[in-house]
């Protein structure tokens, strides 16, 4: 699974400032989605270089493996998808709700800041998708009390200090019967928290997908959390 971008970056005008941007195609199962994006960050070396950059630009804006993981894996499973109430948490720019709604979803998707939400909605009318609630969630303020049969969150267990946090959501968010799918490149701070679930009651599965040039290909986890 390789990123498309454009040859030539543009200007994505926000109202904060203009941003860089390239383009993303997902063709899969007779359909394409594009996502805009300020940089992919495909393998460990894209990672590294991100993190490097001073200023760094904020993570949202950029198109990460385990969004691209993700969205693969709710494809694949596309019957699962149609007509439930999804939560995205941490959408950035969008592709796995994006994904998620033209399959059938009932999409709510979430984010802490206004200019990845800005770029998420924007990704959400470039491919006719109509209908996703758009909402800034702060996950320490959180104060949703609907229930959702799928919760998605695209390497968002990176920081300790989140989980929590995140822990209460998907306890209290997820209807009963529902699923949570989270992707992460098996990062050993993810690692922990999803052992610590575990030991909770959670019961987990994974499926493991390779994202990225065939030279630098990126091992993702794309775990399932189901409880009760």
């Amino acid at each position: 699974m390789a990123s498309s971008p454009n040859d030539e970056r543009t200007e994505l005008q926000t109202s904060a400032a203009p941003i860089p941007h390239e383009e993303y195609h997902l063709k899969l199962a007779g359909r394409e989605w594009t996502i805009l994006h300020s940089g992919a960050v495909l393998s460990e070396e894209d990672e590294q270089r991100l993190l490097s950059e001073s200023p760094r630009p904020p993570y949202g804006l950029s198109l990460w493996p385990a969004g691209i993981a993700i969205a693969h894996e709710i494809i694949s499973r596309a019957d699962a998808f149609r007509g439930r109430h999804v939560l995205e948490l941490g959408a950035g720019t969008g592709l796995p709700g994006i994904v998620a709604a033209s399959l059938g979803a009932n999409v709510v998707q979430t984010d802490r800041h206004e200019l990845p939400m800005t770029i998420c909605r924007q990704n959400a009318e470039r491919n006719g998708v109509s209908g996703i609630e758009h909402r800034i969630a702060d996950w320490t303020l959180w104060d949703d009390s609907a229930q959702y049969d799928w919760i998605l969150g695209s390497d968002i267990i990176y920081a300790e200090m989140m989980h929590e946090h995140l822990r209460p959501i998907f306890r209290s968010n997820l209807s009963p019967g529902g699923r949570v799918l989270l992707s992460d490149p098996f990062r050993p701070i993810s690692l922990r928290l999803l052992e610590a679930l575990e030991r909770e009651g959670w019961r987990i599965t994974v499926t493991r997908w390779t994202v990225g040039e065939t030279a630098s290909p990126r091992a993702i986890g794309v775990f399932e959390l189901s409880i009760g």
